[in-house]
């Protein structure tokens, strides 16, 4: 991290040829510390890490790469502990047209297609290591490489007990009973929470963090249900197939539940135990 603001000036001045006027240190941070950057003629956000240790840009190369199919802030500079990104003025609060633009927009994503499942290179969630290899089918990645790598993690962590863990192994082995195959892999922002999104008035003016592979879009779905992102609105206007919301949204789910155990511990344990109880593991 920048020890202080005196650091954070050098180095937005080493990487722009400018000295900021002033930096704001903005609410967040949970993987970096973030600072909104007043610059002469425009604002900037900033987000900073450990330079020895940061893995910044790898959120700048996801940016870069949804910016042609989604709206997200321009990468104004990225390397391993320093991303400077475009302000984009919005806040939180959708109201249904705006869900109804943030509708269009994920299901025009999703259509993004690939020949396989995974991504060119490994990408990060809540700055948890997300791995993404070439994969030709939908349930063996989710379950190796999503359920049981983070499992994995949280249990290194001392976050999910022994038995636990063999209870998302049973789990991650029985996916055909209740998912299946995609007719294509689909472009995935991945962390569609609220903090995550930006809108003024009707409109989506920005999606933030992504966490992107191309996967089954009903993962996406999910989380934005996990989260009460969006509401009836929304899906209705996506589209969404019979028995979403009673069966396979909850599985998806299971995977955020296992970051979210890794990333702040046991007060997420009781959600991952009762997904394993609902599927009978």
């Amino acid at each position: 991290m920048w020890p202080d603001d005196a650091a954070g000036r050098a180095a937005i001045t080493r990487v722009l040829g400018c000295t900021p006027r002033r930096l704001v240190r903005l609410a967040g941070g949970c993987v970096a510390e973030v600072f909104r950057v007043e610059l002469d003629a425009e604002w900037l956000v900033a987000k900073v890490d450990d330079p020895r240790t940061g893995q910044l840009h790898i959120e700048g190369a996801m940016l870069h790469d949804l910016a042609p199919h989604l709206p997200v802030p321009a990468v104004r500079h990225a390397e391993p502990g320093l991303l400077l990104l475009e302000w984009v003025e919005g806040a939180s609060r959708f109201g249904e047209a705006t869900e109804e633009h943030a509708a269009a927009l994920l299901a025009s994503l999703h259509r993004v297609t690939a020949p396989r499942f995974g991504y060119g290179y490994d990408t990060l969630i809540g700055g948890l290591a997300q791995p993404n290899p070439q994969s030709e089918s939908w349930l063996p990645f989710f379950a190796e490489h999503r359920l049981l790598e983070m499992a994995a993690q949280a249990r290194a962590a001392g976050h999910l007990g022994a038995a636990d863990h063999r209870r998302v192994e049973r789990l991650a082995g029985r996916l055909d009973r209740w998912l299946t195959e995609p007719a294509q892999p689909a472009l995935l922002h991945g962390d569609v929470w609220s903090g995550n999104v930006l809108a003024s008035g009707d409109r989506i003016r920005a999606f933030l963090d992504p966490a992107i592979y191309f996967g089954h879009p009903e993962v996406e779905l999910a989380f934005i249900a996990m989260f009460a992102t969006f509401g009836p609105r929304f899906f209705d206007a996506y589209g969404i197939e019979a028995g979403f919301h009673e069966q396979r949204c909850p599985l998806y789910n299971l995977y955020p539940y296992l970051v979210h155990l890794r990333l702040f511990g046991g007060s997420y344990l009781g959600a991952v135990r009762s997904t394993l109880e609902r599927f009978g593991v």
